[in-house]
């Protein structure tokens, strides 16, 4: 006998940031909402495996570099200990309070929480459970999670889930990969008392940032005392016998393909892979919405409103695959649910993919919008790009022996000299970045950013005083 159907006005599978935001927008406005999750809990990676466990273990980094700067300004303070069990336990209980307010929240705005795996059984139904959904409007926003290199004994290392698993802070390890991922946790695992080496398959790191961030973060990461293997690609891994502690052998080449190519083993006690992020679409039958189709990189495509080709469906966040931030799938959620459920003067609501600030919490942060230099230049023409630049020591480390640098970049483009990108690198630059944002969103010209009075001393001042 088949299962008796429900109707709801909005169907949204994925309980992360992108389609809680919609359906809490869609419900507000009488729609009969319903959220389907059942690949974890609410929040998606950013709440749980992301964001915000990632920001505190950032503040616990950053804590520690303060102890240690903390001599240079005449302040005495023991040696300090870390517990790495202490600081993990207070963190996940404050992912799990924030797991109960978004139960809670859906639960106040009328959105149905259904615990389970959604998977398509035609245009406008999926089934869940023992039961079968049916919507006019069915969102997916199913998310994303991070890539497994497939190399022999792969299994024995662990991806950035699982650094939030570790129970203890391992003495060494190796981060392969030096996306933002890789960039940030082993930034957070140096701070914190780990002996880090980073594998990356090129020279530089952060690639697809501007230059000025790449080249300066792998500067003074090296000048922590992290480890880089350039150009470098990993071979395989397996469990060591030589310890009596228990340690993995990684096998990788470096030059590979040149004259120069040789393999190298190193040990170590934790091996992080952070080679990419891949979207869930697993187990959804997309074979019974023919319109709904994957790009070639697995994503699901949708055009600027998030519509697919299949009438009725969306797809936004990670597992759309554009700008795969939080606040970004938020932001495109609650506009789609404005222009389904808003009424006519919503009509064409949609998200401006353009101009998306971003920060990467390493260590030093660095906060990125707009296009980079390479980019600017192909879109705008190479004369009629102008960039700014300028690099200088905090004055927080005016009394230590170190200085770390901090730079920034400005990419104007035309006669007007509009700012197109902005890039800066360095202490503080996380929290700078949200007003500059504003200013390149509103179409601000170098002469917009020079009539501003700079705020002395700081570090933001720089941006508005560039010759």
């Amino acid at each position: 006998m088949a299962p008796a159907a429900r109707f709801f006005d909005f169907v949204v599978i994925g309980g992360g940031s992108g389609g809680l935001a919609s359906a809490r927008r869609a419900a507000s406005y009488g729609a009969k909402v319903a959220v389907v999750e059942g690949r974890g809990r609410l929040g998606g990676t950013c709440v749980n495996v992301g964001c915000v466990p990632k920001k505190v273990m950032f503040n616990g980094a950053s804590l520690m570099e303060a102890i240690e700067d903390a001599k240079h300004y005449g302040i005495t303070v023991g040696a300090p200990a870390f517990d790495w069990g202490f600081l993990k336990t207070a963190r996940d209980a404050y992912v799990k309070r924030l797991n109960g307010i978004y139960e809670r929240n859906l639960e106040r705005d009328s959105v149905e929480y259904i615990d389970g795996t959604a998977s398509f059984v035609g245009n406008g139904e999926v089934r869940v459970n023992d039961a079968v959904l049916r919507a006019s409007h069915i969102l997916i926003a199913t998310g994303g999670h991070p890539v497994i290199p497939a190399i022999e004994g792969a299994e024995l290392g662990i991806d950035s889930d699982g650094f939030f698993d570790l129970e203890t802070l391992p003495r060494r390890v190796a981060v392969v990969g030096s996306g933002y991922i890789g960039i940030e946790l082993a930034g957070v695992l140096h701070a914190l008392g780990s002996e880090v080496t980073v594998f990356t398959r090129t020279a530089q790191i952060l690639r697809h940032h501007d230059s000025i961030i790449g080249d300066t973060m792998l500067e003074e990461m090296k000048r922590q005392g992290i480890a880089f293997e350039h150009n470098s690609s990993a071979q395989a891994l397996r469990r060591s016998t030589g310890e009596e502690a228990p340690a993995l052998e990684l096998d990788w080449v470096t030059g590979k393909g040149s004259a120069q190519e040789q393999t190298q083993t190193q040990t170590f006690d934790c091996v992080l892979w952070a080679v990419g992020r891949a979207p869930n679409t697993r187990g959804l039958n997309l074979a019974a919405v023919p319109g709904v189709q994957l790009g070639p990189t697995g994503h699901i495509r949708a055009d600027a409103f998030q519509n697919t080709q299949e009438r009725g469906v969306y797809a936004l966040g990670d597992v759309f695959g554009k700008s795969e931030l939080t606040p970004v799938a938020i932001a495109a959620g609650r506009r789609l649910a404005d222009r389904l459920f808003g009424g006519p003067q919503f009509a064409q609501s949609q998200l401006d993919y353009v101009n998306i600030p971003t920060v990467i919490f390493g260590h030093p942060p660095a906060g990125t919008t707009g296009l980079t230099e390479d980019q600017a230049r192909a879109a705008h023409g190479a004369d009629s790009v102008k960039v700014y630049t300028t690099r200088f020591t905090n004055m927080y480390n005016a009394l230590t022996p170190y200085k770390p640098p901090t730079a920034m970049k400005l990419v104007v483009a035309g006669p007007d000299e509009r700012v197109v990108g902005l890039h800066i690198v360095g202490r503080g630059c996380d929290e700078m970045l949200q007003g500059f944002g504003v200013a390149v969103k509103m179409g601000a010209t170098k002469r917009d950013f020079d009539a501003c009075v700079a705020i002395h001393p700081t570090s933001s001042e720089e941006l508005v005083t560039m010759r």
